[in-house]
């Protein structure tokens, strides 16, 4: 099962193994089951800490517990095989339940000790999926950490009937206590402040106490990012609030257009950027801390108020808005009715829960266009469907897309409404614009490839210049209307809404807030020299 490589990589990780840790397997006659007993007994070779055994009486097959020997009371169960994305998250559950440490806050690590209500996660994810790793990674430390806390992680290619009997139509999928809990990623500190219910108070309490910062950026994507080191390197006290910190990185498969990086995926740049940050101790990084309003500073100097979600306010005397952008919504009816139940906005994520059946990708720019050819590979047919009277993609990327034989493209078409029982999709309706006549289009999935809307609504009383289309309105230095409010990436005006552009135009409004504070003394300082 494991190449050359990777048997040589598990193997010096399995050196940090502190104490003994059992897998113990349910497996049944078909080829997975035969594969999961291979990998299972190459793991148990590598390392004498390690046993493998395979009496377990689990009906899911196959499938495998790991457990520290010591504890059976602590485990997390595999379905089918974690492998492509997820061979580092077993690498990591095979780690934490050996002893070896997590690279996770201790305060995090006793808030999930500290729970004390039976919780019992189910998770499916996709091998392709990259958005899942964190949310199996999530799940399985609050397994190993709490007893009373029981994660199975279950790959849907290898139990294609319950993903459909449970209409799972998105990854990641997580139920708690056999119910819904939430579709999509979510980092381990969402997890738990959707299942600590007193997890929102001490946070804003936390946020409230912190003094008020020299520069706080709002946003944790690149422009953000850029934007903190460039100002904490200048020995300013800098804060990041981010409500998700990577931003659309972690949405992000293939990223190679940045220069100096022939090639990297978004979540590996977003942990990158997250060590980066770490390492700057004049950066005060705050996760999940979601903006509500923005209460500018009545005089240059003074303080801006930030009020978050929670209720919590933080201070600083410049700000630098990198807030970002999310997928455009069709708003169609429908959608919202099918959202994760047929449509979706993520291929790579859930291109493989269509395996053979026939979707549809609206738009036909390069996203949509790149939605389309690699999910041809995948599904049974393709129909992407464009409201312009030609595709605005690429023409390396056209060329490509009409080259595949199960691929119809629609031009100068509306789509109207998304069909289906109540349960999933099972169709769309387009206008053809030309003659204004109606077709119908049965179908399994539709995935919404159309752009992207600034995160800006927070800001909309707030005294900011906005464009028409919701963007801050910034001027060559990132400079807003505003005195000591700065702005960077795509939530601004800036035309080309690249990884690459947000990073440098994170850089130049770090630079034009040092100008600020250089030239404008705190308001309280001015006050105690007068």
């Amino acid at each position: 099962m494991l190449d050359a490589t990777m048997t040589q990589q598990l193997k010096t990780y399995l050196e940090n193994l502190r104490e003994p840790i059992e897998l113990v397997a349910s497996l049944g006659d078909d080829d997975k089951s035969a594969q999961t007993r291979e990998l299972l007994e190459e793991i148990a070779a590598l390392h004498d800490k390690v046993t493998a055994q395979f009496d377990g009486t689990d009906d899911r097959k196959p499938s495998f517990v790991i457990r520290r020997a010591s504890d059976a009371t602590k485990w997390v169960r595999f379905a089918g095989l974690p492998m492509g994305h997820e061979f580092t998250s077993l690498v990591l559950a095979l780690l934490w339940a050996g002893g070896h440490p997590p690279k996770v806050e201790q305060d995090v690590i006793d808030q999930i000790a500290d729970l004390e209500e039976d919780l019992e996660f189910e998770m499916y994810f996709s091998l392709s999926c990259h958005n899942c790793p964190d949310v199996v990674q999530a799940l399985t430390l609050m397994a190993l950490t709490n007893p009373r806390i029981t994660a199975t992680l279950i790959e849907g290619g290898t139990f294609k009937d319950e993903v459909d009997s449970r209409d799972v139509m998105a990854v990641p999928a997580t139920f708690l206590n056999g119910v819904p809990f939430f579709n999509g990623k979510m980092s381990l500190e969402e997890v738990l402040a959707k299942v600590d219910t007193g997890a929102s108070d001490k946070a804003a309490e936390k946020l409230s106490a912190k003094d008020p910062f020299e520069v706080l950026v709002v946003g944790g994507g690149p422009g953000g990012v850029a934007a903190s080191i460039y100002t904490a390197r200048k020995g300013f006290r800098t804060g990041i609030a981010a409500e998700r910190f990577g931003g659309q990185l972690n949405d992000t498969l293939g990223i190679e257009n940045l220069p100096g990086t022939e090639y990297t995926e978004g979540p590996k740049l977003t942990t990158n950027l997250e060590q980066q940050v770490k390492a700057q101790d004049a950066i005060d990084l705050m996760n999940l801390a979601t903006a509500k309003t923005l209460v500018p500073a009545s005089n240059p100097g003074g303080m801006h108020e930030l009020h978050m979600e929670n209720g919590a306010v933080l201070k600083a005397r410049s700000l630098i808005l990198s807030t970002g952008a999310r997928w455009r919504a069709l708003g169609v009816p429908g959608e919202q009715d099918y959202r994760n139940k047929g449509v979706a906005y993520c291929p790579h994520c859930d291109g493989p829960l269509f395996k053979g059946k026939r979707v549809a990708v609206i738009g036909g720019g390069n996203s949509g266009v790149e939605a389309a050819i690699d999910l041809a590979g995948i599904v049974g047919h393709v129909t992407l469907v464009e409201f312009d009277t030609a595709l605005r993609a690429d023409q390396v990327l056209q060329d490509k897309l009409r080259s595949m034989k199960n691929v119809d493209v629609l031009v100068n078409a509306q789509t109207t409404e998304i069909t289906g029982d109540g349960n999933r999709v099972g169709g769309l309706v387009y206008k053809d614009r030309a003659s204004g006549e109606e077709h119908d289009v049965e179908l399994e999935g539709v995935f919404v490839q159309i752009g992207l809307v600034p995160n800006t609504e927070w800001l909309a009383d707030s005294g900011l210049e906005l464009s028409k289309h919701g963007e801050i309105v910034i001027d060559s230095k990132g400079a807003s209307n505003l005195p000591g409010v700065f702005a960077a990436g795509d939530c601004t005006t800036v035309p080309y809404k690249q990884i690459v552009v947000a990073m440098g135009q994170g850089s130049a409004a770090a630079l034009s807030a040092f100008d600020y504070l250089i030239r404008n003394e705190a308001a309280e300082d001015v006050a105690q020299a007068a």
